[in-house]
Formats: structure tokens, C-alpha cells, sequence
């Protein structure tokens, strides 16, 4: 009987994902892109933006190490503390191998 392998932290921070989100709720004027941004830069090698859209939801792409992907994911069930998440969609993305050129995590108008 072959033994079920689990994956190390360090096995984690190797693998390279990319989710896209829509948070929906009071997500915008409450800091919210900014706020993503910050916790974005604690995750070295995490590439991608937070964005604003029309319809008053919040977009973002999270490309890199499916630790700091899915730390970013949880940071936007919550967001920051005027915000107010009442849904969040996660789009399952292939990694896109052009974020390898982009310089960190950005702010998109």
C-alpha cells in the first residue's frame, strides 16, 4: 500500500498558481487596494494588481507561490477593517508565465 505524500510548506511556496477574485460588498473607498497591496509585499515574488471596477466590486490577480496566492485569498474574505465582504468569487487561472517579467504588485485604475 503506497503512502499518501503530504506537501511541505516549502513545497507549497514552489508552486506557482494563479487565482483571480471578485470581492463583492463595501469594498470600495474603505482602502481596500490599498490595504491588498501591503499584504501583497509580504510575499516575495508575488506578482499581480487590485483594481477597482464600475460595478463597485473589486478585482484582483494573484500570481505566484500558492502560499502567498492562497494567504491573499483569505486576506480579501475579510479585507480591511472599514470593508464589509459579502461575497468573494475565485477564478482558477493558468499561471501566465509574462508575470514572471512584472515588477511586483500593483494598483490599476
Amino acid at each position: 500500500m503506497e503512502r499518501a505524500q503530504s506537501i511541505s510548506p516549502k513545497q507549497m511556496s514552489e508552486i506557482m498558481i494563479q487565482r483571480r477574485v471578485f470581492v463583492s460588498g463595501r469594498v470600495q473607498g474603505v482602502y481596500f487596494r490599498q490595504s491588498t497591496q501591503q499584504e501583497a509585499r509580504k510575499y516575495p515574488g508575488l506578482k499581480g494588481f487590485v483594481r477597482n471596477l464600475p460595478d463597485g466590486r473589486v478585482e484582483a490577480v494573484f500570481a505566484g507561490s500558492e502560499l502567498a496566492v492562497h494567504s491573499m485569498i483569505s486576506f480579501c474574505q475579510q479585507g480591511p477593517p472599514a470593508a464589509l465582504v459579502t461575497d468573494l468569487e475565485i477564478v482558477e487561472e493558468k499561471f501566465d508565465l509574462s508575470w514572471n517579467q512584472a515588477s511586483g504588485f500593483s494598483i490599476r485604475m
